[in-house]
C-alpha cells in the first residue's frame, strides 16, 4: 500500500544529509555527507557545525557516553549534479581516506578514531551503527565499488565496544549492507543490502555474537523488495516495523516483523536515505532527503521506538 504523506520541511540546503539523531533538546544532529561535516538542526530551521569531517561522513548513533560515533566511509564517493539533484559519483582513490569509527565529542567538535581495521583487514567504508543496552554496537561495511578498476568488495558486519577497546567480524560475506537496527527487544540485528534490495534478520544469541546460518537458509531473509528497488539506511519503531529508506522508488518502505510491507511513504526524492524516530519514543519521525539535501518531519503512524542512548 502506498500512502500519501504529509510533511513538514524542517530544513534545506543541506549537502547530502544522513545520520539523523533526534536529540532531547528537540533539534536533530545530522551529518552532510558532501559537506563534510556533522551539523545540528533547530526546529526553526537554523543550522550550526557541530564538527568538519575528514572524509565521508554517514551513518551516526548516540553512545552511552553521550557523545556521538560516526560510521565514515573515507571518501569514498564523489559528488555528482545530475538535473539539480545531489548523487554520490564514481569512487575517487586520490580522494579517499580509508574507512573508520570515529567519536565525536558534541561540546567540543573533537573528533577521535577508534577503529580503523579489524583483525588486520582495512575497514573499507563503514556505512551505519547500532548500539544495544551493553556499551556495544553492530555497524556495516558497505565497501566500495570501483568502476576504473571493475571491482567491488564482499564485506561483513561488524560489532564493536564504545570504548575502543575490541572490534570483530559477525557476519561475512555480505553484499553492499547499509542500514543496521534493532529489534525493540534487542534480540534480532536488521541490515538491509543496497544493491540486492533485500532485508535480512539474524537472531542474536549473545552480544555480539549472531545464530550461525547455513548457505541458502531463507530464514534470513525478512523481505525482498521487486523491481529496481535500492535500499538505504534504517530504523525499527516501536511496533518493530523495519522502515528502511528506499531508493529510486523515493520513500520509507515499511516492512512487519513477519516480512510483510504494510506500506510505502514516497517522499518525492528520488534519494530518501534515512529515518529516525523522537528522543523520548514518541511518534514523530525526521527523514533526510539527501537527493535534495532537505530535512523533513512527519507524523508516524505506528509507535516511536526510543533508542538505546540518546543526549
Amino acid at each position: 500500500m502506498t500512502t500519501a504523506p504529509s510533511f513538514t520541511e524542517v530544513t534545506a540546503g543541506l549537502k547530502f544529509p544522513e545520520g539523523p539523531i533526534a536529540m532531547k533538546d528537540g533539534s536533530v544532529v545530522l551529518v552532510e555527507m558532501f559537506g563534510p561535516r556533522i551539523t545540528r538542526v533547530w526546529p526553526d530551521g537554523r543550522k550550526e557545525t557541530v564538527a568538519e569531517i575528514a572524509g565521508g561522513p554517514n551513518g551516526a548513533a548516540i553512545g552511552p557516553d553521550g557523545a556521538l560515533y560516526l560510521c565514515n566511509n573515507g571518501g569514498c564517493f564523489t559528488e555528482v549534479d545530475f538535473g539539480g539533484l545531489c548523487f554520490p559519483g564514481p569512487f575517487d582513490p586520490k580522494k579517499y581516506i580509508g574507512g573508520r569509527i570515529q567519536r565525536v565529542d558534541l561540546a567540543t567538535g573533537a573528533v577521535t578514531d577508534l577503529y580503523t581495521s579489524c583483525g588486520g583487514r582495512a575497514l573499507r567504508a563503514p556505512n551505519d551503527l547500532v548500539f544495544d543496552g551493553l556499551g556495544g554496537f553492530y555497524f556495516t561495511d558497505h565497501g566500495i565499488r570501483d568502476n576504473e578498476a571493475r571491482t567491488a568488495d564482499l564485506t561483513a558486519l561488524y560489532y564493536a565496544q564504545a570504548d575502543g577497546s575490541s572490534i570483530k567480524e559477525v557476519a561475512f560475506p555480505v553484499e553492499g549492507p547499509n542500514g543496521i537496527g534493532l529489534s525493540p527487544d534487542g534480540k534480532t540485528l536488521y541490515y538491509a543490502e543496497t544493491h540486492t534490495g533485500r532485508v535480512f534478520k539474524r537472531a542474536i544469541v549473545a552480544p555480539g555474537e549472531l545464530a550461525p546460518t547455513a548457505p541458502g537458509d531463507t530464514s534470513s531473509l525478512l523481505c525482498g523488495l521487486p523491481g529496481l528497488q535500492l535500499l538505504d539506511s534504517l530504523g525499527v519503531d516501536g511496533a518493530g516495523n523495519v522502515c528502511v529508506a528506499t531508493l529510486v522508488n523515493g520513500g520509507v518502505t515499511v516492512i512487519a516483523p513477519n516480512g510483510d510491507v504494510l506500506q510505502h511513504i514516497p517522499t518525492g526524492d528520488l534519494l530518501t536515505t534515512n529515518i529516525c524516530f523522537a528522543a523520548d519514543g514518541s511518534s514523530t519521525a525526521w527523514i533526510t532527503l539527501s537527493g535534495t539535501g532537505r530535512l523533513v518531519k512527519m507524523d508516524w503512524s505506528y509507535p516511536g521506538l526510543r533508542l538505546a542512548h540518546s543526549a
